[in-house]
């Protein structure tokens, strides 16, 4: 217990984070910053009204089991393509940290993003850094309850508007559009749009930059992938220390100060509230807010820019400097070849995927002059149009397909299950499992799917 703290007083384990009020910045890099949420934004919530050919560009099926992707259609069958992709998504993080630090975090983090917008209807409804504080602290009025209420009322409905989008990237959004009104969504669905309403609602409004610097496990592990020739954004201590106030004209050399005049205008841009002359922390999000204004001040002050930049820890030190190194080619050419795998794949797809099961019930059955096997045939469309096709048999002689006889047309997507029949003639004298390969045909002949499998045939059908 510390000396200052009178007996039998309990010491608080836990103290409130102080609200962070960030200052609005302008810059080349709050222009990158603000066009990019633009653009992810616009992804987000314009993609799933987007139909083509009557299908949603971007339909996660999960009932169906199957995802469509700009025109693909994946299946179950497919998900190792989604592994490849997870994978060059983490490689695309350890990439851009060990090129650029959290670029992530900075530009398209959702997090950021939805936080951005947030802060912007905060400024609308309650104005400047300097008036939200001001409203914050002062008493309930009437000014102040209708402002808080505006900001209320965007914040619920945009969050409300970002869940049913959500919703509507694994139900057809235009069908779950016309069933809100008359509350007619299910359950999964009400749940899912209220959940992810009330996540939206809760981080970008309030949480903010605590679920930067408590609950996202990137801050803790980003240090494993930084090195000395990162680029990171830095204080220049050797130029900006001592620090210290001054007038614009005074000669601040004379008076022994280095470029920095601590206004705290670094800070009070900064979304987490940490003062980057500290050198870099873990709440640092690289959104470049400090670059900007820091730039801004130096042009007032006539100094050169750079005091607060993107810059590596070699460079800071007078120390050569490399930020395209090996690693970062090693993390390139991983990329390229997921990306050049992953594209095989796709090209080399089975349009159909077919099975051919035996029936269970019997073996064999005589039928007249000939011996028939019965098996199940499912057919998988993995294509957007509607496929025709034709079923053959071959490997034995005078083979034939008895059922089905008809050529089979199955819709986009659609999964048929239909009997299937084969016949070889009694004269045949090759007892036992023997080989043989059932093919679909498109309308021109083409072999679309070839699937091996047996024909029993008994020693003594008669």
């Amino acid at each position: 217990m510390s000396d200052n703290t009178p007996a039998g007083e309990a010491i608080p384990l836990y103290v409130k984070a102080p609200k962070v009020y960030p200052r609005e910045t302008s810059g080349r890099f709050s222009r990158l910053r603000v066009s990019t949420a633009w653009f992810l934004l616009g992804l987000y919530y314009v993609l799933p009204w987007i139909n083509v050919g009557g299908q949603q560009i971007v339909l996660f099926d999960l009932v169906n089991r199957q995802f469509h992707f700009f025109g693909l259609t994946l299946w179950p069958q497919d998900l190792f393509i989604l592994s490849l992709l997870l994978a060059m998504a983490a490689l695309s993080l350890f990439f851009f940290t060990a090129l650029a630090g959290r670029l992530w975090c900075g530009y398209a983090c959702p997090q950021t993003v939805w936080t951005e917008v947030f802060l912007w209807m905060e400024r609308v409804t309650e104005g400047s850094r300097n008036k939200r504080m001001k409203l914050d602290k002062g008493p309930w009025t009437k000014e102040k309850l209708a402002r808080k209420s505006a900001k209320q009322f965007l914040w619920i409905t945009f969050a409300l508007w970002t869940g049913l989008t959500f919703v509507g990237f694994f139900v057809p959004i235009r069908d779950l559009a016309v069933r809100v009104p008359g509350f007619e969504l299910g359950g999964a669905e009400t749940f899912w749009l209220f959940f992810y309403a009330f996540a939206t609602y809760g981080n970008a409004g309030y949480l903010r930059e605590q679920v930067c610097k408590y609950m996202c496990p990137y801050a803790r592990f980003q240090s494993a992938m930084f090195d000395d020739n990162s680029l990171v954004i830095s204080y220049d201590v050797a130029r900006g220390e001592p620090r210290g106030s001054r007038r614009r004209d005074a000669d601040y050399k004379e008076m022994g100060l280095g470029d920095c005049i601590d206004c705290m205008a670094c800070v009070h841009v900064c979304p987490t509230g940490i003062d980057i002359r500290d050198g870099l922390q873990i709440e640092c999000i690289a959104c470049a807010s400090c670059i900007d204004v820091c730039d801004e001040v130096m042009d007032k002050m006539g100094y050169p820019r750079g005091l607060v930049r993107y810059t590596t820890e070699n460079a800071l030190n007078g120390k050569p400097s490399r930020i395209i190194r090996p690693r970062i080619f090693i993390y390139l050419f991983a990329l390229l070849a997921l990306a050049t795998l992953i594209g095989v794949i796709l090209t080399g797809r089975e349009p159909l995927i077919a099975d051919v099961l035996r029936d269970r019930g019997a073996l064999y059955r005589v039928a007249g002059a000939e011996l028939e096997n019965s098996y199940s045939l499912k057919l998988t469309n993995r294509t957007d149009s509607v496929m025709l096709v034709t079923i053959e048999a071959s490997g034995l002689p005078d083979i034939r397909i008895v059922e089905p006889t008809r050529e089979l047309s199955i819709a986009a997507g659609q999964t048929l299950d239909v009997p299937l029949t084969v016949a070889v003639p009694l004269t045949v004298d090759a007892p036992g499992m023997r080989p043989m390969v059932i093919t679909a045909r498109d309308p021109e002949g083409r072999a679309v799917r070839e699937i091996d499998t047996r024909f029993y045939i008994p020693p003594d059908p008669r």
